[in-house]
């Protein structure tokens, strides 16, 4: 894949622009650690509710703690993968050399598709039916 050379006066938007996408990349990690975190909650919301109304510790811990937990550390690894990202692409323009790299956008559009399908597998697993 070839790289194109950045000119001196485009380098501060080149600069802006890759911090402006890393701080995008910031607010979905933390959407989706938000998100997991309310998940989890719930999960033990509803763990504390049922044992007020029948006075019986619930046996089955439910599919909203660990989805809430596997999404947290999903945004973690989002926003790791954020920092390292800003780094590279910071370099790559210190170096006048900038090229695109469709890995890491596919390897999260994976991940994503991947982590949506077993929640979603998950949910209809254990769903009581009526």
């Amino acid at each position: 894949m070839a790289s194109a050379s950045v000119p001196n006066s485009g380098r501060a938007a080149e600069y802006l622009a890759n911090e402006r996408t890393f701080l995008a990349w910031i607010r979905t990690s933390i959407a989706v650690i938000s998100l997991g975190f309310v998940l989890a909650r719930f999960s033990l919301w509803l763990r504390d509710i049922s044992v007020d109304v029948t006075k019986v510790p619930q046996r089955t811990p439910g599919v909203s703690l660990p989805m809430g937990e596997v999404l947290m550390i999903f945004g973690g690894v989002l926003a790791a993968l954020a920092g390292w990202r800003y780094h590279t692409v910071n370099l790559a323009i210190e170096e006048d050399r900038v090229k695109p790299d469709r890995g890491l956008i596919i390897l999260i559009a994976v991940a994503v598709a991947v982590l949506a399908v077993v929640m979603a597998g998950t949910l209809l697993l254990t769903t009581p039916r009526s």
